[in-house]
């Protein structure tokens, strides 16, 4: 069952669809034209709208335009068979054009919107509480689920609702942990979202029919002495799955469906990472569907690009797009399905925030990109920390067998070909000696705190340093670790997609879809 990368594309003539208002801010003292109040999103006149049976809500944590359109673009680079040769830094291009880019299924959309992402202490706000926003409509604190900011409120979920009201069965995916952050945000109610337990214990309590996706974090508490979170849900009446061949048999809910094959920090694998025989996030989808359209009432989906956010925050740019192009496999199992209920389906794709600060653009290439050379990149930086760093710092192997791995799982290499932007500079072959040492023998690589944080954040600093070095060599660069405030795109397709058109705050896409189905 597993779904292939072309799913992602749309082959035939496309476009953004319908164009973006221009951006608006809300500033103190009098407004002036060019800084008025942003206006409220106008609501659904449910008297005249049809609701959608079937809803699905595609989040791709840290996911903006430029997580999009790096994508986009690399795979444009790849099928461009004279892309380089358009280089603007050439004499002479020999009439070469750049073909440009391949739109991600969901850039076609119908409707094109813009959602601003501030929450309630920070304009680069967290998973937890921009997750609030779209789930319930409400601003709060960073690191505050579905409550107000006094931890003292809870706030229902459009999850909850349409599930209580509209008797729609609901599932839930994520690549990540089903107990993380984004996807906790449409069933839990905690005032932090460290508190997985709880947290599990509240999506046992749920009653939603279907959980698929990465494992449950502190499935026995904190301190490892609560009763086991998988266990309290068999009591629950649900069928706990953590196999992929019982995954497959599986027909019906309520059921949780472990990925098999969980990798970092008991999340889904990466998708660079991801062999044929392993469920994608698009299998998880396919077999949602499957449980959920057995209701009558229809259903409400939100599935969860987690991994794209843990690449972003590691500044690995091939994992991201590979992860980007994962939630657009999955997307197209949607919109598949849509084909066959295009009267009574909508498909909403979105982010929380972005993350990373990534940009196509570095000070090294100026006008020129090589996006293509991220495809020399086979691994992704947690797969290299697990499989590779670990055994260097145990043997001390050598800088010189280092780099060997590196020219094989990244491409890299200290001699080539004239012109292959592959080969290290002797800055670069410094940069990532100097991140051998402090990997492998804890040698400081500058006498300031302060300059390392900014090399290396808080990863390993031998992996961190060769994705920076190939993304730069790519023409991608990021400015951040952790999250920055760019708006993020909400992309709609089918049933009532046309209010979602505009730029708006991030509530409004809980507004628009609590109008349109109308609960309250």
């Amino acid at each position: 069952m597993n779904w292939k990368r072309p799913l992602a594309l749309s082959l035939a003539a496309l476009s953004l669809g319908s164009a973006l208002t221009a951006c608006s801010n809300s500033t103190a003292g009098t407004p002036t034209p060019s800084a008025q109040p942003m206006v409220e999103s106008p609501v659904v006149n449910t008297d005249a709208v049809k609701a959608p049976k079937y809803v699905f809500l595609f989040i791709g944590d840290g996911m903006s335009y430029p997580q999009i359109q790096s994508t986009s673009d690399f795979l444009g680079a790849l099928n461009d068979d004279d892309y380089w040769q358009a280089e603007p830094s050439l004499d002479d291009n020999n009439g070469a054009t750049l073909d440009g880019p391949e739109y991600l299924n969901f850039m076609n959309f119908e409707a094109a919107g813009s959602a601003v992402t501030y929450d309630s202490n920070s304009f680069c706000p967290d998973s937890a509480s921009t997750a609030t926003s779209l789930s319930t409509g409400h601003k709060t604190y960073s690191g505050t689920i579905n409550m107000d900011e006094t931890g003292t409120t809870p706030y229902e979920t459009i999850a909850e609702k349409v599930h209580d009201q509209l008797g729609m069965s609901v599932g839930v995916i994520s690549s990540v942990n089903l107990n993380h952050a984004t996807p906790a945000a449409f069933y839990a109610h905690q005032a932090s979202r460290n508190d997985y337990y709880e947290i599990g214990l509240e999506l046992v309590e749920s009653g939603f029919e279907y959980f698929s996706g990465g494992g449950l974090l502190k499935p026995t508490g904190a301190e490892g002495d609560q009763e086991d979170l998988y266990a309290l849900a068999e009591q629950a009446g649900y069928n706990v799955v953590k196999t992929q061949a019982e995954a497959e048999a599986v027909t019906e809910g309520p059921v949780i469906i472990i990925d098999e094959h969980l990798a970092d920090g008991d999340a889904m694998a990466y998708e660079l990472d991801r062999t044929d025989d392993m469920w994608s996030l698009a299998d998880h989808v396919s077999k949602g569907i499957e449980v959920l359209e057995q209701d009558e009432d229809g259903f409400f989906m939100m599935c969860e690009g987690g991994k794209i956010d843990w690449a972003c925050h590691a500044n690995d740019a091939a994992s991201t797009i590979h992860d980007t192009q994962a939630l657009a496999d999955a997307v197209q199992v949607a919109i598949d399905f849509a084909k066959e209920h295009a009267d009574e389906t909508l498909i909403l794709v979105t982010g929380d925030h972005e993350t990373g600060g990534l940009t196509i653009g570095f000070a090294g290439t100026d006008y020129d990109t090589y996006l293509d050379l991220l495809e020399a990149q086979k691994i992704s930086f947690a797969k290299f920390d697990s499989d590779y760093v670990a055994g260097y710092k145990e043997n001390k192997t050598s800088f010189e067998d280092v780099l060997k791995d590196v020219e094989e799982l990244f491409g890299l290499k200290t001699q080539g070909e004239e012109g292959d932007k592959l080969v290290l500079t002797d800055y670069e072959l410094s940069q990532l000696k100097a991140a051998y040492e402090k990997s492998i023998n804890g040698t400081a690589a500058s006498q300031y705190e302060q300059e390392e944080y900014v090399l290396y954040g808080t990863y390993e600093p031998l992996t961190v340093t060769i994705t920076h070095i190939l993304n730069n060599k790519s023409g991608i660069s990021f400015t951040s670790y952790s999250h920055t405030g760019l708006p993020v795109a909400v992309l709609a397709h089918g049933l009532n997609a046309e209010v979602f058109n505009g730029y708006y705050d991030n509530t409004d896409v809980y507004n628009k879809l609590a109008d349109m189905l109308n609960v309250d």
